[in-house]
């Protein structure tokens, strides 16, 4: 069983509480995303999950067994380092053959251990048995690293690398794979090849994954589920749709993706809609808050923006007056910073070849779908 649960934990380092009473209930099979800033305790969840840590308080359970007296070598986690964390005097066999050697040498006799002692100096000096051989082959296609399999891993591209060390966790069949910010160390274009091959293997597989990180992108394009963290604290769970569509907070709707947020008091309360009062504006929301001062939440890509003249007369919509401050042209989009009153407020248009982009300094009206005011 791959499942992992996590019941009240909590992790002091002298006076400092790096997490504080986290709950989670992650399900055999799911990619499970820690996501936050540094310093937020995501790393240190994941420490405590492979044994690397010991809890000041709580418990944590992978499948149906408490985990607390298990050393780290026990738990059946496999863990990819943010380092990768390979022996660049190993070529790529020998790494990823490693820890299969390492447990053959702990349960063989003291006659047999000459041999794996040899083998694990150099492969050269001792021949990996058949089991061993095929096993390690067999993932090096897996991870498309057949044709590297005698090179040493100083030897490779931050890719390569990457897959090597993945391949070393998963040659063990663990029942979880812990992965603490694995595309870090490499360049956009390779993160995003990575980002895809990293899924399809846990897919195809079918392993319980949890996977560190503080890039949104990341979080959102690989994970079933996400975990959002802050100062020590799980502030928000759910999927990638979820926690971007219905932020319950001001600061993961700024951390997951980029919004507006304007503050605002209700000044009216009907059946379908709430009428909240800006700093120079009125924006009206289906959402219903319970409080009386909210953060009225937009994300870009939900603000059209029209020349001032434009007749945008709409029963269901909200407009604003505003002031081109920026434009900035981002291929398919085009990034308006727009001067609303005391706000600078960000407006993502589609951009069509030819079309005109609009000028700093235009005057512009803006829409906003009484739909796409989020009240928090």
């Amino acid at each position: 069983m791959g499942s992992v649960k996590i019941n009240n934990l909590t992790k002091e380092f002298n006076d400092v509480k790096a997490l504080k009473d986290i709950n989670l209930d992650i399900q055999e099979g799911e990619f499970f995303a820690l996501l936050g800033p540094s310093g937020c305790g995501k790393t240190t969840t994941m420490r405590c999950i492979a044994g690397f840590e010991n809890p000041t308080m709580g418990e944590i359970l992978i499948g149906d067994k408490k985990v607390k007296d298990i050393p780290a070598n026990k738990r059946n986690c496999g863990m990819v380092f943010q380092s990768y964390a390979l022996f660049p005097h190993f070529n790529v066999f020998e790494n990823v053959a490693y820890s299969l050697n390492i447990k053959e040498l702990n349960n063989s006799n003291v006659f047999s251990k000459l041999g794996i002692y040899a083998r694990l100096l150099n492969r050269k000096f001792g021949k990996p048995p058949k089991h061993i051989e095929e096993k390690v082959m067999e993932i090096l296609d897996y991870v498309e690293l057949t044709p590297y399999v005698n090179r040493l891993t100083s030897e490779l591209s931050g890719g390569q690398q990457q897959r090597v060390a993945l391949a070393r966790a998963l040659v063990m069949e663990p029942a979880v794979l812990l992965m603490d910010e694995p595309l870090s160390n490499l360049d956009q274009k390779l993160r995003h090849s990575m980002r895809n091959t990293i899924r399809r293997i846990q897919q195809d597989l079918g392993i319980t994954t949890i996977f560190v990180t503080h890039d949104q992108e990341e979080a959102m394009s690989m994970a079933d589920r996400v975990a959002v963290m802050d100062h020590g604290e799980v502030i928000q769970i759910g999927t990638p749709t979820d926690i971007y569509s219905h932020p319950k907070s001001s600061f993961i709707a700024n951390f997951v993706g980029t919004s507006n947020v304007l503050k605002g008091k209700v000044i009216k309360r009907d059946t379908n809609e709430t009428t909240v009062q800006g700093n120079g504006f009125t924006l009206r929301s289906i959402a219903n808050p319970k409080k009386e001062e909210v953060d009225m939440i937009i994300r870009p890509e939900h603000i059209q923006v029209f020349l001032m003249d434009t007749d945008v007369s709409n029963e269901f919509n909200n407009t604003m007056n505003g002031k081109i401050l920026v434009s900035t042209y981002l291929g398919s989009i085009v990034r308006y910073d727009i001067q609303v009153n005391d706000y600078t407020l960000v407006a993502d248009a589609t951009y069509s070849s030819g079309a005109n982009i609009l000028k700093e300094g235009t005057p512009v009206k803006l829409v906003i779908d009484s739909e796409r005011v989020l009240l928090i």
